[in-house]
């Protein structure tokens, strides 16, 4: 396994992947990440009046945000120039979540995975700050990698 792992060096010590000699492609990833919080709570988040504003508004600029800064949170990544990112909140007031999908893309010698994973944790965490103060049971889950397109892999997708 350590043979695979990629950000080992041959004694097993973290170091940052050489990409000098790979290709440069136009590389895409989609992520998402859902908040679970009590129908009313959505509700309010839908309707735009929760007690500190437009969490969706807010939450969105955050992830964008923290995918510009992927490289400096995130020890081993390489630090990119995006070309875009978008982060969309949908609200279901009656299940009572938050799903927030992320969309960044660059052209690099990297992929965006990190980038539009980070937008929406941090996006995530966000909406739970904003309605903290009306539900103290809100859960962030299921961040995960949706699709990755570009580089050498080519092109994969959540089943």
């Amino acid at each position: 396994m350590p043979d695979q792992l990629t950000h080992l060096d041959e004694h097993g010590a973290a170091r940052m992947v050489d990409v000098g000699g790979k290709d440069v492609t136009a590389r895409r990833a989609v992520a998402r990440a859902t908040v679970v919080m009590g129908p009313e709570t959505a509700a309010a988040v839908a309707a735009g009046d929760a007690p500190k504003g437009d969490v969706l508004g807010v939450a969105r600029v955050a992830g964008i945000l923290a995918a510009k800064r992927t490289g400096e949170l995130i020890p081993l990544c390489h630090p990119l120039s995006l070309d875009h990112v978008d982060v969309e909140g949908v609200v279901d007031a009656a299940a009572g979540t938050v799903t927030l999908t992320a969309t960044a893309s660059t052209t690099a010698r990297t992929g965006v995975e990190m980038e539009a994973m980070t937008a929406v944790s941090v996006a995530a965490l966000t909406v739970y700050d904003m309605v903290k103060g009306l539900d103290k049971g809100v859960v962030v889950r299921d961040v995960l990698l949706l699709e990755k397109t570009g580089g050498k892999s080519g092109t994969w997708r959540r089943a």
